[in-house]
């Protein structure tokens, strides 16, 4: 085969369309011969989209925005999320909101006043190291779409977390805003009667995206009306109802969301009558093996809805990773999912008081899943919801934001091999100095670690988990509020955040790029 060598501006461009944009500098070579290496440089832009909180007029959601500190990035930069327009029932796009912050009047573009200008940010970041938040109420509290660049880039995370007093989906619903792709997967969505779950696109870019969404049950693919062709408008979210793409009735549904053109930030809402509600990020691509981290202890019913989206079979072990080790639910020692079909097994009070996660591994011949689990808290009129999804490793570093100094909970596993990892918790948004605990987790266990509290907190803060040595770690966060009798929850995965990208050097072959 004639292979071709890309330069180095090529290259980074490449790896640009699909990571953000790396700051190219020509690496040390200091003499002839020298092997070829790829230079590890942070990235310069990020972009994140966040779907509107809540149809409910006694929401109250907080947005929260952090960077972590990164070597080598320069003093510049900034990272703003401005409002999206929310597109209406009837095709029409809506106001953004009641912050102060955004456009208004029923012709106003998502991100521009009526004059067509850039609105003011929502949100802002001041300095990284340091979250900033703004709070909201009501129904009319918008989505978010926003970029990241310079110092602010690396590791850019920003959390929506809703409380919602009473009626249906009430609880805490919380979300990591996401960055816009092409390919989503949601095991663990629902169109039962009970249930009304939405998913949430949101258009970043200046064009409009096209957008096709595909719903799968326990026999296959259901039949869908409407779930071709979908277009979003630019900065825009478009919440499709499940029910309106199906008449059929099924309690675990697995969503495919896939782009024709342009790119969406994807997120379903699922809101119960009786459980309350959450928002089920996707999960994790389809994968040979699977790691749900962090479910928490005090779960009462714990569900897991996993689906194989190729032509094969999957036949996986289920294992839990408890503080001790992994250990085999029982009567659920393995889980068999036909291809196309989406398979549920409920594992009841499985967790006995002890955080676990659960780890899903072939049995023989490895095919790509995905997976997510529904975890119930509470007894009666109290309980709640949350979905946790298979996720990637925590990698070099993961961040979550919005931890607060009660009902935050930090959980890790290092399913494969022992790992010791760094956790640090950042300044307060109002307040408080940063801290630092290094810990190691043994190979198959998962630690519901005491992770660290900034002094003199004041705010909210951060925890960013870094990988010192050792196997792939996961990690997930669970906040709790309890009010009136209701156990409200939410849990969010802690996934590479991808904050670095390998540049190559200039003489290095690329051809691989091309295939």
């Amino acid at each position: 085969m004639n292979r071709t060598t890309l330069s180095l501006i090529a290259g980074a461009t490449a790896l640009a369309a699909v990571t953000g944009f790396a700051a190219v500098t020509s690496p040390d070579t200091s003499g002839p011969g020298t092997a070829a290496t790829a230079a590890e440089l942070p990235v310069e832009r990020t972009s994140l989209t966040c779907p509107t909180p809540s149809v409910s007029d006694l929401a109250e959601t907080t947005y929260t925005s952090f960077t972590p500190l990164t070597k080598g990035t320069g003093a510049a930069g900034k990272a703003e999320l401005r409002p999206a327009a929310t597109e209406s029932t009837d095709g029409k796009t809506g106001k953004t909101g009641k912050t102060g912050k955004k456009a208004s009047g029923k012709d106003a573009e998502g991100g521009k006043d009526e004059a067509g200008t850039a609105a003011e940010p929502v949100l802002a970041a001041k300095e990284p190291g340091k979250p900033v938040i703004e709070e909201d109420s009501g129904s009319e509290s918008p989505a978010l779409v926003g970029t990241a660049d310079g110092k602010f880039a690396p590791g850019w995370t920003v959390q929506q977390t809703t409380e919602v007093a009473a009626g249906s989906g009430r609880g805490l619903l919380g979300v990591t805003c996401t960055a816009p792709d092409t390919d989503f997967w949601f095991p663990g969505a629902s169109t039962a009667v009970d249930r009304t779950d939405y998913v949430h696109l949101v258009n970043p870019d200046d064009s409009a995206a096209v957008v096709d969404i595909e719903l799968y049950g326990r026999d296959g693919a259901l039949e869908t009306t409407a779930g071709e062709g979908i277009t979003v408008p630019p900065h825009s979210d478009d919440p499709v109802l499940l029910s309106t793409l199906t008449t059929e009735k099924q309690d675990n549904v697995t969503v495919h969301v896939s782009v024709r053109s342009g790119r969406v930030g994807a997120s379903v809402q699922a809101l119960d009558d009786k459980l309350g509600g959450d928002w089920l990020s996707a999960s994790v691509d389809p994968t040979g093996s699977v790691v749900i981290p962090g479910i928490p202890k005090d779960a009462t019913a714990v569900r897991l809805i996993a689906f194989a989206p190729g032509d094969a079979d999957a036949d996986l072990k289920v294992r839990l990773a408890s503080p001790s080790g992994q250990i085999t639910p029982a009567g659920h020692e393995t889980l068999h999912l036909k291809a196309g079909m989406t398979g549920a097994v409920d594992l009841g009070d499985v967790m006995r008081g002890e955080p676990g996660s659960l780890v899903l591994t072939p049995t023989g011949r490895s095919v790509p899943v995905v997976a997510a689990v529904r975890v119930v808290r509470g007894k009666g009129a109290g309980q709640e919801t949350a979905f946790i999804p298979a996720t990637r490793p925590v990698g070099a570093r993961a961040t979550v934001v919005d931890n607060r100094a009660k009902g935050t909970t930090l959980s890790l596993t290092a399913p494969f091999g022992a790992a010791e990892v760094k956790v640090t918790a950042s300044a307060g948004s109002e307040g408080g100095t940063a801290a630092t605990k290094s810990f190691t987790i043994k190979a198959g266990t998962t630690q519901q670690i005491e992770a660290p509290v900034p002094s003199g907190l004041k705010g909210t803060y951060a925890l960013t988990v870094e990988s010192v040595s050792g196997g792939e770690v996961h990690g997930a966060r669970t906040l709790t509020e309890g009010k009136d009798g209701v156990s409200a929850f939410t849990v969010q995965t802690l996934p590479d955040d991808r904050g670095m990208v390998a540049v190559p050097d200039a003489d290095q072959d690329l051809s691989v790029l091309q295939q």
